[in-house]
């Protein structure tokens, strides 16, 4: 039986150089020490324009010690494709590439180039942080953006479309593998990295990701926020492997206790300061009805 990850099993080596230029209490500088430790060394990065850019800055003060191509926006997953022809053009089949990039780059932006590696399946790791908006340029709403958030880009009532499924997007490609994670459940995140790591094919990694300075919240509260959002259910932890849906431990334990209430994660944070409380109660209904399909679901 393989040993169970925790803190105290990591491995030791950093790949990330100990300065950056990460927001306080960002998120992503979480998942990003914590990704990179279970990618290992002998991996090729594709970054397109976003706050990881900017974590780890160009060359040659870049904070992350592997090779990264950083590419357009609109390219990732071709930028990634042809890192793979590469590869096996000198016979190499053991380095991994995986594509990380952010909410604008995946649902909106990268979209048409993600969706076509995934039909040709090409053997990468596509990593999609979703701090649900352009938070690098300024705070503009993006396909994730939930609705009701107030952007820099929306009415005064906040974003009016619904945020974009797009793990179910690309799970409907019939890849072998799709995984929601969290910035507040690194151990998590790093496991399915691991696994995504075994399997031959796309595979495609959501990571539910905190802002401090976007979402409008003490920094010191990154991890509490992240954990209330899967706490209330509003954000689920699963994998979907070959078709098989299971839920993540976090989320797992919710179908035997109470979810905690929406409105307590809605309130922490200025940037759903323009919901109603009839929206409010609304978002809960159809919280409460998702999780009822979970539990009619067979064990």
């Amino acid at each position: 039986m393989a040993e169970k990850t925790t803190v105290l099993n990591l491995p030791e080596d950093e790949l990330v150089h100990p300065g950056n230029r990460a927001c306080a209490g960002c998120g992503l500088s979480i998942i990003y020490r914590i990704g990179l430790k279970a990618l290992g060394r002998d991996t090729i990065l594709v970054v397109p324009p976003s706050c990881l850019t900017v974590l780890q800055g160009l060359y040659p003060i870049a904070a992350t010690q592997l090779p990264c191509l950083n590419v357009t926006f609109a390219s990732t997953a071709a930028a990634a494709t042809g890192i793979l022809a590469a590869l096996r053009a000198q016979k190499n089949t053991s380095t991994t590439v995986a594509a990380w990039a952010g909410d604008g780059g995946t649902s909106d932006i990268g979209l048409q180039a993600l969706s076509g590696a995934c039909e040709r399946g090409e053997n990468f790791i596509f990593i999609c942080y979703d701090n649900e908006a352009y938070m690098n340029t300024g705070v503009q709403r993006s396909g994730t953006t939930p609705q009701g958030v107030l952007t820099t880009t929306t009415p005064i009532s906040g974003k009016k479309q619904k945020k974009k499924d797009v793990p179910a997007i690309i799970a409907a490609h019939g890849i072998p593998y799709v995984a929601t994670a969290s910035a507040a459940y690194p151990i998590d995140f790093y496991d399915k990295i691991k696994k995504a790591k075994t399997i031959s094919g796309p595979k495609y990694i959501h990571v539910h990701t905190p802002c401090p300075s976007g979402w409008g919240f003490n920094p010191r509260y990154t991890i509490k926020i992240g954990r209330m959002a899967v706490e209330s259910g509003l954000y689920d932890l699963y994998e979907n492997e070959n078709g098989h849906f299971e839920l993540s431990g976090p989320s797992q334990r919710l179908l035997k206790k109470d979810r905690r209430p929406v409105s307590e994660y809605l309130e922490t944070q200025a940037r759903f300061r323009g919901l109603s409380e009839a929206r409010i109660a609304s978002i809960q209904q159809e919280v409460d009805a998702k999780w009822e399909t979970y539990r009619a679901q067979p064990s």
